[in-house]
């Protein structure tokens, strides 16, 4: 499962679009090479389980916000875009989410475990 986690670190190449293009959006999928981080750490039980809460928590608040963005937008300014600016807030809510939500639980690990 820790080389599923690593993979994700690949989504950080993306970054490079930003660099040889002018979208420098595209730069902010450089944040995803700390994942990077998951090949060579131990995985274990705990690991797993704050993972997968991550995940669901992410994924919960991912779609929450797609589809409260997805109403407000089509009732103030129609439907014509209103999926596609909703699915962008919802995945980079569900991307903040799952980051922040590793962190915080990978951070509580290591200070319970006495690891500096």
């Amino acid at each position: 499962m820790k080389y599923g986690y690593g993979c994700l670190g690949f989504l950080s190449l993306l970054g490079i679009l930003g660099i040889v293009t002018e979208e420098r959006t595209f730069l902010a999928f450089f944040g995803f090479a700390v994942d990077f981080q998951y090949f060579f750490r131990k995985t274990d039980e705990m690991m797993i389980e704050y993972m997968n809460k991550s995940a669901a928590r992410a994924f919960m608040c991912g779609m929450l916000l797609t589809a409260v963005v997805t109403l407000i937008y089509a009732a103030l300014y129609g439907i014509s875009k209103a999926l596609v600016i909703g699915i962008a807030w919802g995945w980079s809510a569900s991307v903040l989410v799952y980051a922040l939500s590793t962190a915080y639980y990978g951070i509580k690990e290591s200070w319970w475990s006495g690891d500096d």
